[in-house]
């Protein structure tokens, strides 16, 4: 096995096609077609079922798949850990965040993260969802932060931080009035005024999707307190939501670092939901056995104290 040939294979399967693997192995099509024909020559066997262009993995490629990204993995940890011993003056650091939890995170952390490493390349994979499966899937992602989920065997998960959901209301909501109340009786042990669940059955609700962590616990949350939204919008962008909060067009729920780190003209207010199942968790997972660079940590103690502040 050479790494040039293990890359040409996971690459084929990806596509299933040589043309699109090809075109992503900035190779030609017959060159490809050669390197695949060549292996098998030498393996013995055949790593693919050509249907029409499609190619079928078959039962001893999906073998030999399986090895070529152990290989891989294996091969990318020692790359991280010889550019350690060598030098700590270049390197490269590869992380998938969600889209939203990166447009908070992220420009809090990398000024941080370059004070102390200036000259590591980072590359952050933002994803709209499945950011775990993203991390299980590409051997060059170092590691992901998400909200807790599922777990998976394969994986460590280290908890970053833990927030409350807040919900959010327009400036002139009703509840402002209630807000006010709560502000002028200079209530210090409570960051925020209480909502009262029994007074939002009849309001507007921006939501996000159930398959999104905060779309699935606020849905948990409308059932719990036996509110039915009518036509509620739907949305997968925290940003967006928040920000058809602060034009009036109805009440949202959100992480509360999302709310802090946003810039808005009319800032909404937040209300705490008290309720033990309004949280949020924070995550980062990597691979079983990975080895992190000295500068992998460092980002990794940076996302921690994000939490913290």
């Amino acid at each position: 096995m050479n790494i040039f040939e293990l890359n040409y294979a996971l690459c084929i399967a990806k596509h299933q096609n040589l043309t699109r693997a090809a075109q992503e192995l900035y190779i030609s099509q017959p060159t490809l077609s050669k390197h695949l024909q060549k292996l098998e020559r030498e393996l013995g066997i055949r790593l693919f079922s050509r249907v029409d262009n499609c190619y079928i993995p078959t039962y001893a490629g999906r073998r030999y798949l399986e090895y070529a990204s152990k290989v891989l993995e294996l091969t990318h940890d020692w790359e991280k850990e010889l550019s350690d011993l060598i030098t700590l003056n270049d390197g490269e650091l590869n992380a998938a965040i969600p889209l939203m939890r990166s447009s908070c995170m992220i420009p809090q952390l990398l000024p941080r993260f370059y004070e102390l490493h200036p000259n590591i390349r980072v590359n952050i994979s933002e994803e709209t969802y499945a950011v775990q499966e993203r991390l299980l899937n590409d051997p060059n992602i170092d590691f992901a932060i998400f909200s807790e989920g599922t777990i998976h065997p394969q994986l460590e998960y280290e908890t970053l931080g833990r927030e409350s959901i807040l919900l959010a209301v327009p400036q002139d909501h009703p509840l402002v009035l209630e807000y006010r109340q709560w502000e002028n009786k200079g209530i210090t042990e409570k960051p925020y005024p209480t909502a009262e669940w029994s007074n939002l059955k009849n309001e507007k609700f921006i939501l996000h999707f159930p398959d999104q962590n905060t779309g699935a616990i606020t849905q948990r949350l409308l059932e719990k307190h036996h509110i039915k939204p009518k036509a509620p919008f739907y949305t997968r962008n925290t940003q967006a939501a928040l920000l058809l909060v602060q034009n009036n067009q109805g009440i949202c729920f959100a992480p509360e670092t999302y709310i802090r780190n946003m810039t808005f003209k009319r800032t909404p207010l937040c209300f705490s939901l008290e309720d033990e199942e309004a949280w949020t968790s924070t995550v980062i997972a990597y691979r079983k056995g990975t080895y992190l660079t000295s500068y992998a940590q460092d980002f990794i103690r940076l996302a921690r104290e994000y939490f913290k502040t």
